[in-house]
């Protein structure tokens, strides 16, 4: 198995990126740089070597660039920025060394490609508070990576996240926990995303929770069966980061 050879120097650790970013290496990468930005200081990934990118490893990437400052990219190969933009994710603005890309530049995104990863019907909702947040997030997926991917981002954007593996452990959670915000995978073992909606929506303590599927899938009769039981919004992975924490604050009450 290929993992992420971190390297320290004086200056800060470099993470050499391996020419196979898979599932095992990806969850490799996360455990090591949660590991090493505990210390703070900068954080650098060489990507020159990359040949294949998985879709596990894209998000963790993009992750890892929104949650943390002073975390770059540095000599990205053909094969790194192509995995992004073969899923219409532009990853420049957040942090790198590319040439002639500053952080904060504008997203070069198509309106399709913006709403192919984000669908929440925020013009159905009531605007939100000033200064409300939510402050608890339930997050449902059975894959293991997904679930510390979220946890890096919804957890640097300030917000108390709970985990459940799988639907029913997630209505197991939810009887016993309080939160503002339920995300939700489609596809898990157990129980489907589909069934924690229509159980949550036939009880009275979660008939308004705000609930967020975020999953693969984009077929639109899916999303329809979605909305049409009770689900707030649909969101297709690899998720935004930046997208996702805006969902969120518009969401919760």
């Amino acid at each position: 198995m290929q993992q992420a050879t971190v390297i320290d120097n004086a200056n800060s650790p470099v993470f050499e990126l391996p020419a196979v970013l898979d599932l095992a290496a990806g969850q490799n990468f996360l455990d090591a740089l949660r590991q090493k930005l505990t210390n703070g200081g900068p954080l650098r990934m060489n990507a020159a070597a990359v040949e294949t990118l998985t879709f596990p490893c894209v998000q963790i990437i993009l992750a890892a660039l929104k949650s943390y400052d002073h975390v770059s990219i540095e000599s990205p190969s053909i094969a790194f920025v192509s995995a992004f933009e073969d899923l219409a994710i532009d990853w420049t603005p957040y942090k790198s060394d590319t040439p002639g890309v500053r952080d904060g530049d504008t997203r070069n995104q198509t309106e399709e490609q913006t709403a192919a990863q984000s669908e929440v019907p925020t013009s159905d909702l009531p605007p939100k508070a000033e200064g409300a947040m939510a402050t608890r997030i339930l997050t449902i997926d059975d894959s293991k990576t997904m679930r510390d991917m979220l946890m890096l981002t919804l957890a640097d954007a300030g917000f108390d996240v709970l985990q459940a593996v799988d639907g029913q452990d997630g209505l197991d959670v939810l009887d016993k926990e309080r939160v503002d915000v339920i995300i939700t995978d489609i596809n898990m073992p157990r129980m489907d995303g589909y069934e924690v909606i229509r159980q949550l929506r036939g009880n009275p303590n979660h008939k308004t929770t705000p609930i967020l599927v975020l999953t693969t899938e984009s077929e639109s009769a899916k999303k329809n069966l979605a909305r049409e039981i009770g689900a707030t919004g649909w969101m297709v992975k690899p998720f935004d980061p930046e997208r996702l924490v805006a969902t969120i604050r518009k969401v919760a009450p």
